[in-house]
């Protein structure tokens, strides 16, 4: 039996976030192996939190920029830490290297942020997340936080590669650990037994916001002026007063906030709808929806992590030979009007709105075919079986726990092997450790 400390970023959340199922999934897989858990967090306390003790967690709060979690993980004695997010290993590493030098040190990736952030920053710059910058300093910071950990786990494919390929971070330092799916209905409710279009997303996860409002000034009204009688129904965690001031009535347009199953919202759908335009990592409300057989209408960001896809950024060759393909329509996203676009030349408004229009043409009539005809909402809803069988193939054969026994038992000479480890460890490159010390120093002479 291992000792393992996972240090997360929020409490897991299971009902609000892939991230959420994610982390749990972790301490599920840990505790079945026989491993002792111990969950520590600087985060407030969330009325969603997973019950962590009926898994026989404990959980305990612990505090930023404070030499007491020195203490801490010194009684807590870890065999490994598992560090929730690039952030959690900055702030709280060079804690754990000091105080307990043989435990094993393995960074949660969640999705890489700045891959995130650089398809944000493309959509808003330049209208396409294909344009994303790789070579930001965030990308420095997160790619330097995978380098200081032994292992870290990578949840798609895509980004796997992207690690290896475009930043040389060795393969011996990255596992694939994409989102598990534990159980799906093999017969799901039939096209007779639902109604409606249903969207779903944290509204603290800015992808899902854009979604909300592509769907809201965009998609909808071109849905809606064909369906008069269809409704969307917009769910998601966190529902903020900008949200639920969409919500429409006459429009149809309905924000619902809170689901408590996402499995029975996605059940009850005709059609997922999941224009996103940004993002990184694997989406799981399009998990949730082939679970459940509910075709979705959503992007190549959608898609990436879920199908096959070429390693590079913004690719739209989307599946191989040997891939199922998409349980319901990709579309291109939409692409912003106000984006100068100075890069490639389509800096004309007429042209960008020209474009925009085609797009949003597309998403509306692929919807409205899937929402009307019962024998194709029967095709894809019978594809997203066959993807969700194949989806479920790239999971690795060595469990987590096993690779991490493993990895406890040659640590000395696996960090041996790793040099740009050593390297990121230098003292010359410990700004997060001085920051935090300044930090601490400085509220201490705030508090007297």
């Amino acid at each position: 039996m291992l000792n393992v400390v996972i240090i997360g970023y929020v409490w897991p959340e299971p009902n609000s976030s892939a991230a959420g199922q994610n982390m749990l999934s972790i301490i599920k897989q840990n505790r079945q192996a026989g491993n002792k858990v111990t969950f520590l967090t600087a985060a407030t306390d969330s009325v969603h939190k997973a019950d962590l003790a009926a898994l026989g967690v404990n959980s305990e709060a612990i505090a930023l920029n404070c030499s007491s979690f020195n203490t801490r993980i010194s009684e807590l004695k870890p065999d490994v830490v598992i560090f929730d997010r690039y952030m959690t290993e900055e702030q709280f590493s060079w804690r754990v290297k000091e105080m307990c030098p043989n435990a094993l040190r393995i960074l949660n990736t969640e999705d890489l942020h700045s891959l995130r952030q650089a398809r944000h920053d493309a959509v808003k710059n330049t209208g396409n997340a294909a344009n994303g910058n790789l070579n930001t300093e965030l990308a420095q910071r997160e790619v330097a936080a995978i380098l200081r950990s032994d292992l870290t786990l990578i949840i798609s494919e895509f980004e796997k590669n992207l690690l290896e390929n475009h930043y040389r971070v060795p393969s011996k330092q990255l596992r694939l650990h994409p989102l598990i799916v534990e159980n799906y209905d093999e017969q799901p409710a039939g096209f007779a037994s639902r109604q409606h279009f249903v969207h779903i997303g944290n509204f603290r996860h800015a992808p899902n916001w854009d979604a909300v409002l592509q769907l809201k000034q965009h998609i909808w009204p071109a849905i809606r002026k064909k369906l008069p009688r269809a409704e969307l129904h917009i769910y998601g965690a966190y529902l903020p007063k900008k949200a639920s001031q969409l919500h429409n009535l006459s429009q149809g347009f309905l924000v619902k906030g809170w689901a408590e199953s996402a499995d029975e919202v996605m059940s009850s759908a005709k059609v997922l709808l999941a224009p996103i335009r940004f993002g990184a990592g694997i989406k799981g409300k399009l998990l949730d929806a082939m679970k459940a057989g509910t075709p979705s209408v959503t992007t190549w960001v959608g898609a990436e992590g879920i199908l096959d896809t070429e390693s590079k950024i913004g690719t739209k060759n989307l599946k191989d030979k040997n891939t199922p393909t998409w349980p319901g329509a990709l579309c291109l996203p939409i692409v912003s009007a106000t984006s100068t676009h100075a890069d490639n030349g389509e800096g004309i408004n007429g042209k960008i709105k020209s474009n925009v229009q085609s797009t949003i043409d597309d998403i509306a009539h692929k919807a409205i075919l899937l929402y009307q005809d019962e024998k194709a909402w029967q095709v894809e809803s019978q594809k997203a079986q066959a993807l969700l069988k194949h989806y479920i193939t790239k999971t690795p054969t060595i469990t987590l726990p096993s690779q991490i026994a493993c990895l406890c038992n040659e640590l000395e000479n696996h960090r041996k092997s790793l040099f740009l480890q050593g390297l990121m460890w230098h003292q010359s490159l410990n700004a997060t450790k001085y920051m935090s010390q300044w930090i601490e120093e400085k509220n201490k002479q705030t508090n007297k």
